[in-house]
């Protein structure tokens, strides 16, 4: 029978619940569940949602830098394209204009569906960070930049 040496847990913990990586999880299911629900209504999916948003940041964006910005595969963010595009949120380009990538562009649909489901996603966010003391969030963002930076190495 082989032997179980103890793992020092990374910090004190009673149990899994109280690891920083459990409770990062948590809060990220609440928020994806609060937007799946408010999106819903907005015929919009979290990453359609995403991909709306970055697209009105940054017009052009390939399929690729999509991908990226919306935490998918590039095989998934293709699959959210061709819905946005299938509702007429979205526009690609037939031919790149240098190498292969073909630029994604908001068309007035899109616009005008991402307000609508800006403002639902905003007040959830809003909800979130009132139940954090004001002085507080700079800090807990500077947190979690920092968190996910010693993860990307």
């Amino acid at each position: 029978m082989e032997e179980r040496v103890p793992v020092p847990p990374p910090h004190p913990a009673q149990d899994v619940t109280e690891h920083v990586g459990y409770r990062l999880k948590r809060a990220a299911a609440a928020l994806r569940g609060a937007m799946d629900r408010a999106l819903r209504e907005h015929d919009l999916t979290v990453p359609q949602y995403s991909c709306l948003e970055l697209l009105d940041e940054q017009p052009g964006l390939s399929n690729a830098a999509l991908a990226r910005g919306t935490f998918v595969t590039r095989q998934s963010a293709n699959v959210v394209l061709r819905g946005l595009e299938d509702a007429g949120l979205i526009v690609r380009a037939a031919h790149a204009e240098h190498g292969r990538a073909l630029p994604v562009h908001l068309t007035p649909a899109g616009r005008q569906r991402l307000h609508a489901a800006r403002g639902a996603v905003y007040a959830i966010e809003t909800r979130m960070i009132e139940a954090v003391p004001a002085e507080r969030l700079p800090a807990l963002l500077a947190d979690l930049d920092t968190m996910a930076a010693a993860l990307d190495a």
